[in-house]
């Protein structure tokens, strides 16, 4: 069995949603203890006890210790049978975090796996927004080999959650990803969105990041999703933006949610100042996806991307990765700066 501390580096929930994932595809029994231990409510929260249920609903998989609070779990994984899974979130825990441990599951099957999701949120503090997932992950995944699509039903967001997603998984053999070199913008989109609220939030969000992308010389085209109020299928009101520039070597992403109290204007400038910081240095993958391709990276082999920053989650995931695989990875850079990032078997 396969021993992993989940306080190690990050230490954070991504461990033991990354390591149930890939016991499950590895068909390697899993130990996960620490969880979460340097977090000021340690243990398993309703998101990760969802995402690691849902991989053992889909591999027919034993799990021991999956309970709210539990600093401590072991699965046992067995074959994936299953082609459809259903996952009832009662908080406003992300959908696109429990969807990562069912990615990685999913790349054991033979044919399409889907999941549906009932509650939770698509647009969440701390987590890949939803339409970051549709345009900037699943696409780059798409490029070696993994075509991934997502179907928002109906948004949610914290606190009160309420979403609606449907997920197709299409698992297939993964190819090395050579991604160095950004190469030219072609072009820069986005989504700007609200719910339960007037429109012209979504409005003034999109404005303000197009204004800022402007003043670096870029141009943008961001859409506009808004409700009429009588008709909005949301359970609660909530706010945000997904910027992305597609380019000829990549694609980079940033993010930015709306709060009470936080302009609409201030949300768009923010998602902008991101996406620009990040073109400016040049590197072909954004903070965010570099560590959530380590893992796909990993089993592809013989990979090199450069990132524009070199986070805690990347390194955290990297060393998780070694304790599954005999991979040699190696990373060019420091903690919080631009780096470049090899496997080289």
């Amino acid at each position: 069995m396969i021993e992993i501390d989940g306080s190690m580096l990050e230490g954070g929930g991504s461990i033991v949603r990354i390591a149930v994932g890939l016991a499950a595809l590895l068909g390697k029994p899993v130990r996960v203890y620490n969880i979460r231990a340097k977090r000021e409510n340690p243990g398993l929260r309703e998101q990760h006890l969802e995402g690691i249920r849902a991989v053992a609903k889909l591999c027919e998989g034993r799990l021991e210790g999956d309970e709210l609070g539990s600093q401590e779990i072991k699965f046992w994984p067995g074959e994936v049978r299953v082609r459809r899974v259903h996952v009832n979130i009662r908080t406003a825990g992300n959908i696109t975090l429990v969807l990562q441990p069912l990615m990685l599951a999913a790349l054991r099957a033979d044919k399409l796996v889907e999941v549906e999701f009932e509650g939770g949120a698509t647009d969440a503090p701390l987590a890949p927004p939803v339409d970051y997932l549709k345009y900037v992950t699943f696409p780059m995944l798409a490029r070696i080999g993994y075509r991934c699509e997502i179907e928002c039903i109906r948004r949610g967001h914290y606190p009160e959650g309420g979403a609606q997603a449907r997920a197709r998984l299409y698992p297939g053999e993964l190819k090395p990803l050579r991604a160095v070199e950004r190469g030219k913008i072609l072009g820069i989109r986005g989504i700007s969105h609200c719910v339960r609220l007037p429109r012209s939030i979504a409005e003034r969000q999109a404005n303000a990041a197009k204004k800022r992308l402007l003043k670096e010389g870029y141009t943008a085209e961001v859409e506009i999703e808004a409700y009429d109020s009588e008709k909005d299928p949301h359970i609660a009101p909530g706010t945000g933006i997904v910027l992305w520039a597609e380019c000829e070597g990549s694609i980079l992403g940033a993010s930015a949610l709306g709060k009470p109290g936080k302009p609409a204007e201030e949300v768009g400038e923010e998602a902008a100042e991101e996406l620009s910081t990040q073109l400016k240095i040049g590197a072909a993958i954004d903070k965010h996806l570099t560590d959530q391709l380590i893992p796909y990276l990993a089993l592809a082999g013989k990979s090199e991307i450069t990132s524009c920053e070199i986070t805690l989650h990347t390194l955290t995931n990297i060393e998780l990765i070694k304790k599954f695989l005999d991979v040699e990875l190696e990373v060019e850079g420091s903690l919080g700066n631009p780096g470049r990032i090899r496997i080289k078997s």
